[in-house]
């Protein structure tokens, strides 16, 4: 993983996949590195290991206060603290606490996007990135995976996430999504 492009969170996000999926939760309104350092932030500042059930069962105010401490795991920390909390009730009352199940019991592409969708933060566009991303970086390989997961899922894409396995990679995915607001911009003003 080059995700947080920080190697001790990075070796989290390769071996936990809570720590993955919450990454991926956080993904939004702040720069990528800082949302998939989050978990990593989490984990230290809880002082064990990230367990779905835990977090779910946590003081809401606790965890609000363990993402609130500077620096805060995201920019609306109360907010994410909540989300984090549903998308660990969920794991935990779902598939037993196993994050990895999502995916790996998943029927077929099409029923993995479905159960990425179901989580709290995730809409059918993150689905898909995370769909895209499991494929492309951590093997899975449910049939239809490329279907579901869209335009992102596609061979030799650099537009998500999913594409980043390094410097190089980071650099070509920012310069696509730079291209598409720039375009989002120019129809805006045209309309």
């Amino acid at each position: 993983m080059y995700l947080a492009t920080d190697p001790a969170a990075d070796a989290l996000l390769d071996s936990d996949p809570l720590a993955l999926v919450l990454g991926m939760m956080l993904d939004q309104q702040v720069p990528m590195e800082k949302a998939f350092r989050g978990p990593y932030d989490v984990r230290e500042r809880l002082g064990h290991d990230l367990d779905a059930a835990d977090i779910a069962n946590m003081d809401p105010e606790r965890l609000t206060e363990i993402f609130s401490q500077r620096p805060a795991i995201h920019r609306f920390p109360g907010a994410m603290a909540k989300r984090a909390q549903a998308l660990c009730a969920l794991v935990a009352e779902k598939y037993d606490g196993d994050a990895e199940a999502i995916w790996r019991d998943a029927a077929d592409g099409k029923d993995a996007l479905k159960r990425l969708a179901e989580l709290p933060g995730f809409g059918k566009q993150k689905a898909q990135i995370f769909l895209a991303l499991l494929g492309k970086q951590r093997g899975v390989k449910a049939k239809g995976w490329r279907e579901a997961a869209g335009a992102y899922g596609e061979a030799g894409s650099f537009k998500s996430v999913a594409d980043i396995v390094d410097d190089a990679s980071l650099s070509k995915v920012r310069d696509y999504k730079k291209q598409m607001k720039a375009a989002a911009k120019a129809k805006a003003a045209a309309d």
